[in-house]
């Protein structure tokens, strides 16, 4: 189980750079582990620190005016190899949502398989947010799952994004894949008793 998500308000951190691929998000150097557990530490490594271990000042996630849970990105975001280990780099930051005029497919739905909404807006939508942090960093936006909604709170713009339904379901109530099939567990087995009694009908 991993918390439900259902209404969120942040503050967001803006990275406005497109084409950021996975091993950008998280060197290739960090993926011998293989369970999700220190992956946040190493989000960006390359761009949040220096080869002396020493943190990039100019870099957005050692800038201390930004903060929340909600990563702000250029268009593309994630592109590149499939590595499951970008999402757990950014979740295991404690982003819960990306937005994003364009992601790529593979990261997109290791983002949701881990419990990370990725939120395709407009290109202007995303201009306009971008503009709003960086007039006032204490912007706010909100996301609706349930609703479907993001509301960029400085000027109460609104877009509806797409979900999987099925992800939508699994985000909303904290199920993972497993949690999902436990959950339906007395329908699965009504279902088997009648198909099993129409087998053995024939």
């Amino acid at each position: 189980m991993t918390d439900k998500f259902q209404i969120l308000t942040s503050t967001c951190v803006p990275l406005p750079m497109e084409n950021v691929d996975t091993d950008q998000i998280i060197p290739a150097r960090f993926l011998k582990a293989t369970t999700r557990e220190g992956f946040g530490d190493n989000l960006f490594r390359d761009w949040r620190y220096d080869k002396a271990g020493n943190p990039v000042s100019g870099f957005v996630l050692n800038n201390p005016i930004y903060s929340g849970t909600v990563l702000v990105a250029g268009k593309n975001f994630g592109s590149g190899s499939s590595r499951e280990h970008a999402a757990w780099a950014v979740a295991g930051y404690g982003f819960k949502v990306v937005i994003s005029s364009f992601f790529a497919d593979i990261f997109k739905n290791n983002a949701l398989n881990n419990g990370l909404l990725p939120v395709v807006v407009s290109e202007k939508f995303l201009s306009d947010l971008f503009k709003a942090i960086s007039l006032n960093p204490q912007t706010t936006i909100t996301v609706d799952l349930e609703k479907q909604t993001i509301t960029n709170n400085s000027n109460r713009s609104q877009e509806s994004f797409d979900i999987n339904p099925y992800k939508k379901d699994c985000l909303l109530n904290g199920y993972d894949d497993i949690d999902y099939l436990l959950s339906r567990k007395d329908k699965i087995e009504v279902w088997e008793k009648q198909h099993n009694k129409q087998v053995c009908n024939k």
